[in-house]
């Protein structure tokens, strides 16, 4: 999973989408305790900026946890797991395209909350109370815009609470800076440069739907990725995904592959047709999806510990390239029967 795609899209069009679903809430508030005081209004306004964003960072990490841990607690199949990614992928895609207004059918797929909630959201806004701030950063996660709603459904989808919680955070850090500017520079985001803004923005969104979508069809296999239409287009493309770097192993039926948070290595191995092949998966602080190693054209899948030990045996029976991955399809491989 790659945090740093997921960080600037909270920058730049999740910050933006947020910023008018929840900004005007926050600047209620700000308005309201400000008439309560006759003094320093910046700081007051960066008083309660400070515990709403604190408070609502606090809210979105335990719901990534919990999303992440209710995913791992019903056992998802992979299967069922990378249909969720690929829904998910398809979502922020969606997301994206509404914002850059290609069809009015897009706006459809932005889900709104509950009318109470955000009625009860909005009252709390009005409240000059010192805790209003704090409680309103805590009660956002009724009213998420949409790409809030894709990050979620990310978080799900990684079966994995540690994992759901790193998804929010990064996300949610990413949209720290214009929450925090909306107190003194709401009025400069006029119009126009919004329009624009976002236009650029939901690139972000694009390249991170994409290669979710790009994820899941590698872990089931599909026969139509990026890599797969790479590798038979005439010309050589580049690729800056450090995990296509392959490391050619030594023809034997017996490999270890060292499973860490970055991936695999060896990430390409050799063996012969027709002759049993054991591998042995040792995971060293595996934190990521890679601990989930699967081998989708053989039906094989393993749900290693961070730390531990696994094997997995099989006999070829015709030669070619049998790829693996993470549950994800961000960490893979290949072997290659000869």
């Amino acid at each position: 999973m790659n945090l740093w795609v997921i960080f600037l899209t909270g920058l730049t069009v999740g910050g933006l989408t947020c910023l008018a679903v929840q900004g005007g809430l926050l600047a209620s508030v700000i308005a309201a305790r400000e008439e309560d005081t006759t003094s320093n209004t910046r700081r007051h306004a960066l008083y309660a900026t400070g515990v709403f964003l604190v408070s609502k960072f606090i809210a979105y990490v335990v719901l990534g946890f919990i999303l992440g841990a209710f995913g791992g607690v019903l056992n998802i199949s992979g299967s069922i797991q990378t249909y969720m990614q690929l829904a998910a992928g398809l979502y922020m895609i969606a997301v994206a395209l509404n914002l850059l207004n290609i069809h009015p059918i897009f706006r459809y797929v932005i889900i709104q909350p509950p009318r109470f909630l955000t009625r009860l959201v909005r009252s709390q806004s009005k409240s000059k109370d010192i805790f209003a701030p704090a409680i309103l950063g805590a009660m956002t996660i009724f009213i998420p815009c949409g790409t809030t709603l894709a990050m979620e459904a990310l978080a799900i989808s990684s079966a994995n609470a540690f994992v759901g919680a790193s998804i929010m955070i990064a996300f949610i850090l990413g949209t720290v800076p214009l929450f925090f500017g909306v107190g003194f520079v709401t009025s400069i985001l006029g119009d126009a440069f919004r329009s624009k803004f976002l236009k650029l923005a939901a690139v972000a969104v694009i390249y991170l739907g994409i290669t979710s979508v790009n994820g899941s069809l590698i872990a089931l296999g599909s026969p139509l990725t990026l890599q797969s239409i790479a590798e038979n287009f005439p010309i050589t493309l580049g690729s800056g995904d450090g995990n296509t770097q392959t490391t050619a192993f030594v023809t034997t039926q017996n490999s270890e592959i060292v499973i860490t948070a970055r991936g695999y290595s060896p990430n390409y191995i050799k063996v012969k047709r027709g002759l049993p092949v054991t591998l042995t998966l040792r995971s060293k602080d595996a934190f990521s999806c890679a601990s989930a190693f699967r081998i989708p054209s053989l039906g094989i899948s393993k749900n290693l510990q961070p730390n531990g030990v696994e094997t997995i045996s099989f006999t070829p029976q015709k030669t070619g390239k049998i790829p693996f991955s993470c549950s994800m399809g961000m960490y893979r491989g290949v072997i290659e029967v000869i």
